[in-house]
């Protein structure tokens, strides 16, 4: 915080710096192009020579800096927690209208006292007041414009933490929605195995719990890789084959070059657990649920769609909140299709979000 308030501060003085130069090169530009042109240098401005003007010029530099850092200090243009208002800005003006006046006053009787090369023209004597109100306008003018494009830009990265919050936020209430709705499926066929075989339901509570502490896990980060995805996976078929046996197979056929890929967690988990969920699984009607990688960065998912004889009840959460994760990380959408096959494609990316 306080190395960008650093930064902050070095911009807004390179900023007066670099006006200060410029207008100090501009406002003495007649000078300049004069000591070029002989014929204008002897009616305008007789017997001008080039430290004359030069000296001009870094005086003008000088001032105009002089001038922003009273500015700065007095009326703060460069805190964009302080409101400006129209009397700040009135007040700027005047005063600096004033300093103006005196410093080329001063820089007048210095010339005189002390033979600093200056320029003695009448002309340019007679071009000081109109060019001291310029320095007032310009310097005024400058502070205020400086102080709106940092306030702007202060409320756009505002805006953008806020906008980034607010994703995280709903990203980790996506995230918090799956434990539960798992856990409620998992302990349905617990029940069921409990009552069938309490052998395979210990056996089945082991692995569960691995399962539930990857979840747990999965919940502390935003994406994992394919490989930590698929050691999951792996796991939970392992549950679901316990209860269905050889009526729900998988065929799995990842390419090892995406193993680093990355994707949100439980991201395939969901995919299979909606596939058990709407479609009949059977000695009669069988499952086969393929997982594969394709050819433009993305993981598929698809099965054969099976209605079941009884629809099914669920809340809807799985492939809602899969859509909704993808959308907030990746900034991406999966693909749904549900032909013969209903088939998943969400996408895998190689950078962590």
């Amino acid at each position: 915080m306080v190395w960008k308030s650093k930064q902050i501060i070095d911009k807004y003085v390179l900023s007066t710096v670099i006006i200060s130069l410029a207008v100090a090169v501009l406002i003495h530009f007649p000078e300049s192009v004069s000591l070029f042109d002989r014929f204008e240098s002897h009616t305008l401005f007789p017997g001008m020579r080039f430290a004359d003007v030069a000296n001009e010029i870094v005086f003008t530099f000088l001032s105009l800096l002089l001038l922003f850092m009273v500015n700065t200090w007095l009326f703060h243009f460069n805190r964009t927690s302080i409101r400006i208002s129209w009397q700040k800005i009135v007040s700027s003006f005047i005063l600096t209208w004033i300093l103006s006046s005196l410093l080329g006053k001063g820089f007048v009787f210095l010339h005189k006292t002390f033979d600093i090369p200056a320029i003695d023209a009448m002309v340019h004597h007679y071009l000081h007041p109109l060019r001291d109100f310029i320095v007032a306008c310009l310097v005024t003018t400058c502070c205020y414009i400086i102080y709106l494009v940092r306030r702007q830009q202060q409320v756009i990265v505002e805006n953008e933490q806020l906008h980034a919050e607010s994703i995280r936020n709903q990203y980790e209430a996506l995230k918090n929605q799956l434990n539960p709705h798992m856990l409620f499926n998992s302990l349905n066929t617990l029940r069921s195995l409990v009552r069938e075989d309490q052998e395979r339901a210990q056996e089945y509570i082991q692995e569960l719990s691995r399962v539930l502490r990857y979840t747990l896990q999965g919940n502390e980060s935003q994406c994992v890789t394919l490989r930590e995805e698929m050691d999951f996976v792996s796991a939970y078929i392992f549950l679901l084959k316990m209860r269905y046996e050889d009526n729900l197979m998988f065929d799995i056929d990842i390419d090892h070059s995406y193993e680093n890929y990355y994707l949100p967690p439980m991201a395939i988990q969901v995919l299979i657990e909606n596939a058990v969920k709407h479609n009949e699984i059977s000695s009669r009607h069988p499952l086969t649920i393929r997982i594969s990688t394709g050819n433009k960065d993305e993981i598929i998912i698809s099965n054969p769609i099976q209605p079941k004889m009884t629809a099914s009840s669920g809340t809807g959460i799985g492939l809602a909140n899969l859509a909704k994760r993808y959308q907030l990380l990746f900034r991406q959408e999966i693909s749904i299709s549900d032909n013969k096959n209903f088939t998943v494609r969400i996408p895998l990316t190689n950078e962590r979000p």
